[in-house]
């Protein structure tokens, strides 16, 4: 029978094996790192790109909901606006009747003033929730796609993704 040497055993009598030492990462001949440092480096490179890809999304979609916001607040004061074009609107209609052309006159100049600002207020929220809206991030998609793509190609990212700024 063997004996049990007394570092394979631990306190209560069980056989214990020790954890496989792990081997050293040789490098190769020609100078060049060798497979494990290649795959922690790629694993490292990969997270990231995951890391930026995902503050990108954020970014953008945080963008977005800002310009939605902000077309929401313009559309709550054109609509405020709206209800003092419709009062000074009435109230240059009885001041019309109750006198003759000066009250009502400046009552109306007052109502076109309140309604072109009103205008201009509902057409700037309209234009921020459409340019908002919907709040996906397309751009951070477009990235991760391109990247995808470089990542599946055989060529170098550089050969195989060209990225235009404009976009």
């Amino acid at each position: 029978m063997e004996t049990e040497h007394p570092h394979n055993v631990d306190p209560t009598g069980q056989r214990v094996t020790p954890p496989p030492i792990p081997e050293p990462d040789h490098a190769a001949t020609n100078g060049q790192p060798g497979l494990g440092t290649a795959a922690r480096n790629f694993a490292e490179h990969a997270s990231a790109l995951v890391r930026l890809e995902l503050e990108l999304a954020a970014l953008e979609i945080n963008r977005k909901v800002s310009l939605i916001a902000k077309g929401l607040i313009c559309a709550v004061i054109a609509l405020v606006l709206l209800l003092y074009v419709i009062g000074f609107g009435l109230a240059a209609a009885a001041a019309g009747i109750a006198t003759q052309l000066p009250v009502w006159a400046a009552l109306l100049i007052v109502t076109g003033i309140v309604l072109l600002l009103t205008l201009a207020l509902a057409l700037f929220a309209y234009w921020s929730i459409k340019k908002g809206a919907p709040p996906v991030p397309e751009q951070a998609i477009h990235e991760a796609k391109l990247t995808q793509e470089a990542l599946k190609s055989d060529a170098h990212p550089e050969e195989a993704v060209t990225t235009d700024a404009s976009q």
